[in-house]
């Protein structure tokens, strides 16, 4: 995956084999990407490369996260059960997402058009990252065997990626960690787990 954040807009993430090639999904939505860019830098974010992606944070926490695809491109936002979502734009990303947290495009004439909705969300974002405030856990989150806790507590890089795993992806690393009873199995699945939860995969996703 990339590491510099420039790279993902003349390149792309780093993720698939399109990488760098006129087929890329950034280089389908260069334009639309690079409007949604500016209005995330111009509201004073933070800019970083996440998980082969830009994201945008603020005092200290990750506010949103722009992607690509084939058929669109979206900006993510985290911790979106706290989003009011007055405008009604976000949707879920997948079946297995339990909030809405993404806006989805498919022109960068959308992105103009909803350029002071945007501008709104992200200052509502910002406003919980200075509060402290966080999505309060569910029924569905899963608890984590011991030998996982320790490695995210080790490895902020990997505890980022994870708790930004959908709530079923999160559940197969837990299924699949509590499939053996011994604890230093368990740490060598987690080693082999890594770079899977660093590019946003479920235990089963290769």
């Amino acid at each position: 995956m990339i590491e510099d954040v420039e790279d993902y807009f003349t390149k792309g993430c780093g993720r698939c084999a399109r990488f760098d090639t006129e087929a890329c999904s950034t280089k389908l939505w260069a334009a639309g990407l690079a409007k949604l860019r500016g209005i995330c830098l111009s509201a004073d974010l933070e800019e970083v490369v996440r998980w082969g992606h830009p994201c945008f944070r603020h005092a200290g926490r990750n506010i949103a996260i722009i992607g690509a695809f084939q058929d669109s491109f979206v900006l993510g936002f985290f911790n979106a059960a706290l989003m009011k979502d007055p405008e009604n734009v976000l949707v879920k990303p997948g079946p297995n997402t339990q909030h809405a947290d993404t806006i989805r495009f498919t022109g960068a004439d959308q992105v103009a058009k909803m350029e002071q909705t945007l501008r709104a969300y992200l200052d509502e974002a910002k406003g919980y990252a200075e509060e402290g405030r966080t999505a309060p856990k569910t029924a569905s989150t899963p608890d984590l065997p011991e030998e996982l806790v320790e490695a995210l507590d080790d490895d902020p890089e990997l505890a980022e990626a994870f708790h930004a795993l959908t709530p079923g992806r999160q559940r197969s690393y837990v299924i699949n960690l509590n499939g053996t009873k011994r604890p230093e199995t368990r740490r060598n699945r987690i080693a082999k787990f890594h770079d899977r939860i660093l590019a946003g995969k479920g235990a089963n996703e290769y």
